[in-house]
């Protein structure tokens, strides 16, 4: 009897262990196969060497406030490219055409790209907005608006109609 309680306690033994490498192998799959849709990721982030080109195009001038990207860098003026969340560049205006830019406050249109991580949705999408830039401040390199004020068209990214996001 007890080499049967011994045989049995090391087939139990050996299944944990099966088990436990079955689950650790899945794990490291699920994890590694994400890799993927994280490096598809950044590389379809609208932070391409064609965003930063036209970011970079719009150089100080007559004394207008700028926008400082992520708060850092000189400002530039009228830009057609604005990152909305820093930290992963997963919400990105682009496209941006400006009705009205002024040293107190400036009004334009464009689209709100967001990768599919930063939405939760399966594949990346573009919002149509308009944008308010406001709080013009001194800052190193010039003046440069401290908030954006985006007012989507039609469906949301987050579910707001209007987002509130600091410049600074």
């Amino acid at each position: 009897m007890t080499d049967r309680a011994g045989a049995r306690w090391a087939r139990g033994r050996i299944a944990l262990a099966a088990f436990a490498v079955v689950t650790a192998l899945a794990a490291g799959g699920v994890w590694f196969s994400q890799a993927s849709d994280r490096a598809s990721a950044v590389d379809a982030a609208p932070k391409t060497s064609a965003a930063q080109d036209v970011k970079s195009a719009g150089k100080p001038s007559g004394g207008l406030p700028g926008v400082r990207d992520c708060g850092f860098g000189e400002p530039q003026i009228k830009p057609q490219v604005i990152t909305l969340t820093c930290a992963d560049v997963g919400m990105v205006a682009t496209a941006i055409t400006w009705e009205r830019y002024g040293s107190q406050e400036a009004e334009g249109r464009g689209v709100v790209q967001v990768e599919k991580t930063a939405a939760g949705v399966g594949t990346d999408s573009g919002f149509p907005a308009t944008f308010r830039l406001y709080g013009a401040e001194p800052v190193k390199g010039g003046r440069a608006f401290t908030g954006l004020e985006v007012t989507y068209e039609g469906s949301t990214p987050l579910g707001d109609t209007t987002e509130m996001y600091n410049l600074a």
